[in-house]
């Protein structure tokens, strides 16, 4: 992967629902310059998603996002993240999917990322954006266990293999 002009892209690890949904919020998004899938915050080393599927091993279905930091913020990916991305207000649920695999969570990589995360979270629950408060976990990165090669950028893969959209199912409160 090409260095930024910086000398570097950064990641972050953003989970909230299934994460065909969550990636495809961000491809294609100004700044976002690759994306992957795959599993964070659980207890199982080599975890595959049909561990994860059980709801067992501690796991959220967790995005990848590399991003370049010249064009698009920690603060603003986290803002997208929270408020157009998925609903934050959601405990172990997006949608049709249910359990602690489905999660909202924030994995920070510095103790500065995750004084920013919050300090949003907080402005976003003191504006009273929601209905309800914000419920995304905030913890520290842990090993990413990249997902199979099947998910990654399902929804592009879908497209050209069918030459349709997948259907998304969104719920409204």
């Amino acid at each position: 992967m090409p260095a930024n002009e910086e000398g570097h892209y950064k990641r972050a690890y953003l989970a909230g629902g299934c994460f065909w949904c969550l990636e495809s919020e961000f491809r294609g998004k100004d700044g976002i310059v690759f994306t992957r899938v795959g599993y964070m915050g659980g207890h199982v080393e080599n975890v595959t998603y049909q561990q994860i599927t059980t709801g067992e091993t501690g796991h959220a279905e967790t995005v990848e996002v590399t991003y370049d930091p010249a064009i698009i913020s920690y603060p603003d990916l986290v803002t997208f993240f929270l408020t157009k991305a998925h609903d934050p207000t959601t405990l172990n649920r997006q949608g049709v999917d249910v359990g602690t695999q489905y999660r909202s969570a924030l994995f920070y990589n510095d103790e500065d990322e995750k004084k920013q995360a919050e300090a949003l979270i907080e402005k976003i629950n003191k504006d009273g954006l929601y209905q309800n408060p914000v419920v995304t976990q905030i913890t520290p990165v842990q090993t990413f266990w990249l997902g199979e090669e099947y998910h990654q950028q399902y929804y592009e893969k879908y497209r050209a293999k069918t030459g349709r959209d997948h259907i998304r199912v969104i719920l409204k409160h």
